[in-house]
């Protein structure tokens, strides 16, 4: 008994800091909602089109991005398919209507490409374009799989234990999901279909962190009865914190080394799965453990 008492260090101490420090990020989000006005889609999200380039030998996609970027083509998306092979996406442009020939576009596009990297033919292989319609419904069904992730993990925690638990938990992986498209509403960084892969991603981690712990925090309540309901936490938190820490840790050496040598097409995936780590952590020990004291009823706290 003595040893699961002996507890090193006072998480619960900083929870109402750690609460406000979290209110001030997210509300920082949502101020730059609106000052970005609104967030800032991929392709796939908004429509546009994309153009598959064959280049005579391997290239360099800066000078490639940066010719097209220096035409006015914003928002470029590039995904290599070979060296010498490349796909760029790019939003609609402005003046561009649905009966403007994609062609014509797609030769602008190489136009702008050869002007930046010369001595090396480039063709044009293939062109597509991406609907707006088919766009929103990528979002749509998006947006119902986070919504469905989120109803799914409270179920299943409030099956396994109180209600309290669920609670804290779901609460947590809503902070969370707020917490990465708040930085990418900050950095103004584009939301495609590889971020919200990330957010469902980063829920399944944050919610395994969550569960451990929570675990630990049921079998100590059974073991230290008339405990206060907090001591308990701290307890189970520091007795969890060797592996939540070496799996975070582990973790986030892969996903930063994605991060800085996975090139730009993997940079927002990398960029989410990393924030989502970081938070998922922070939350499973200052949103998630707080939340679910402040509505246990099954003793002293």
């Amino acid at each position: 008994m003595s040893e699961i008492l002996d507890f090193k260090i006072d998480f619960l101490k900083y929870r109402k800091l750690t609460i406000v420090i979290s209110a001030l990020f997210l509300s920082a989000g949502f101020a730059a909602y609106f000052i970005n006005g609104g967030f800032k889609y991929s392709v796939d999200f908004t429509g546009g089109m994309e153009v598959l380039f064959r280049f005579e030998k391997d290239f360099s996609r800066d000078k490639l991005r940066k010719g097209l970027q220096e035409d006015g083509w914003e928002d470029v998306i590039l995904r290599d398919f070979s060296k010498e092979e490349v796909l760029v996406r790019v939003h609609n442009p402005e003046e561009k209507d649905d009966q403007q020939d994609l062609r014509h576009v797609a030769e602008k596009m190489q136009s702008s490409i050869v002007a930046e990297i010369k001595d090396n033919p480039v063709e044009i292989m293939e062109i597509n374009s991406v609907g707006k319609g088919v766009g929103q419904e990528l979002w749509k069904s998006s947006l119902y799989a986070m919504i469905l992730a989120l109803m799914l993990m409270l179920l299943y925690i409030t099956i396994r234990f109180k209600f309290s638990f669920s609670m804290g938990a779901v609460v947590a992986l809503m902070h969370d999901t707020m917490a990465i498209l708040s930085l990418f509403l900050i950095f103004n960084r584009e939301i495609s279909p590889y971020v919200i892969s990330a957010v469902l991603a980063t829920l399944g981690y944050s919610i395994n962190d969550t569960i451990v712990i929570f675990t630990c925090v049921r079998e100590n309540i059974k073991k230290l009865k008339g405990t206060p309901l907090s001591e308990v936490v701290n307890i189970s938190i520091n007795h969890m914190l060797r592996r939540t820490l070496l799996t975070s840790l582990s973790t986030a050496l892969v996903v930063g080394s994605l991060f800085i040598f996975g090139g730009e097409t993997l940079r927002n995936l990398s960029l989410a799965l990393l924030i989502g780590i970081i938070f998922g952590t922070y939350s499973s020990i200052y949103i998630a453990s707080p939340v679910m004291m402040s509505i246990y009823k099954g003793g002293p706290k």
